[in-house]
């Protein structure tokens, strides 16, 4: 199968839904003229123009206000926002117009809205670039938050969400856009709301999205070295939670420890360990424990930095915490 790098996997998936509905255009702040931030709409300006490849000035309230109308109307938007960092200008369309425009409206007027972009840390940015904001997003009913992992689970997610009736926060990553992954050729999709277990093991279940997933990837490596089996858990869709197949996974290795990037507190491992000890407490044989980015903001000392993300070190103690206590 080829391998083609994150950006690309997105850029086939926006490609491919505009060449089949001309209702969707995307727009944002550089995606056009300038081909993107991270250039994922490459070449999108030159085969669908500026009509529907649409650059925005500064304004994320704005475009995002212009997506929420023309949404009722029957287009279907897809914003970027060049970091969800800046899209907390644009939080009172996406939480007080999109996400309660179908409820409001007793079901008359939809909000097919894709929001889109990259969330969380990306090296020294600084306290002001570098938040996660899926938990956020995913508190706010009428929401649906996607946080791929990977090329593949990228492309195929994303066409699911061009095409859902509802508001969607697509959250990617500044440094995963250049990681190379197989995507097949032919067309396919994913199911919003389906987590997808990576790794198949019998010990401890880790779970995470987004990036942190190579940090429990790599910790599972570092684990099995020493005779421990993790399974590995890819949330992929933060809001539809996909408990069916954690809970599956606990009564298995009945240990649970969850990697995320954002603050601890109110974090998505917040909802997922209350949901494990709800429906599932009496397979636990050891407390549900977390591996989160520090209580802090982040700085931009590279020491800061390592010290305040999870990384395989910290995750591979917890376990064994959980394992030999």
């Amino acid at each position: 199968m080829r391998q083609i790098a994150f950006r690309q996997a997105l850029r086939e998936a926006m490609q491919e839904e505009m060449r089949r509905d001309n209702r969707i255009y995307l727009m944002g702040e550089e995606v056009a003229q300038y081909n993107g931030a991270y250039k994922v709409s490459q070449g999108m300006l030159d085969e669908f123009g500026p009509k529907r490849v649409i650059d925005t000035p500064i304004a994320e309230l704005g475009f995002a206000g212009i997506a929420v109308g023309s949404a009722m109307n029957g287009c279907r938007p897809i914003v970027e926002f060049m970091t969800w960092n800046f899209a907390v200008l644009a939080f009172d369309q996406i939480v007080n117009s999109a996400a309660k425009m179908r409820a409001m409206s007793a079901g008359q007027f939809g909000n097919p809205i894709v929001f889109r972009g990259p969330s969380g840390s990306a090296g020294q940015l600084g306290a002001q670039h570098s938040q996660v904001f899926e938990s956020w997003m995913a508190n706010v009913p009428g929401l649906k938050v996607i946080s791929p992992s990977n090329p593949y689970d990228a492309k195929g997610l994303l066409k699911s969400a061009i095409l859902d009736e509802d508001p969607i926060c697509f959250m990617e990553s500044e440094m995963m856009y250049g990681d190379m992954g197989e995507v097949p050729e032919e067309e396919y999709y994913i199911p919003i709301g389906k987590a997808d277990v990576k790794r198949a093991g019998t010990d401890v279940t880790l779970i995470s999205f987004n990036k942190m997933m190579k940090v429990a990837l790599a910790a599972a490596e570092e684990l099995e070295k020493e005779g421990i089996s993790a399974e590995v858990i890819d949330l992929r869709t933060i809001r539809p939670l996909d408990m069916q197949t954690i809970i599956e996974s606990v009564k298995k290795t009945n240990r649970v420890v969850i990697v995320e990037e954002s603050w601890p507190f109110g974090a998505v491992c917040t909802e997922i360990a209350y949901r494990i000890q709800k429906d599932a407490f009496d397979y636990l044989d050891a407390p549900i424990r977390r591996v989160n980015g520090a209580d802090s903001s982040m700085h931009y000392a590279p020491n800061l930095v390592a010290a305040y993300l999870p990384d395989t070190t910290k995750v591979v103690k917890v376990v064994k915490e959980i394992l030999y206590r």
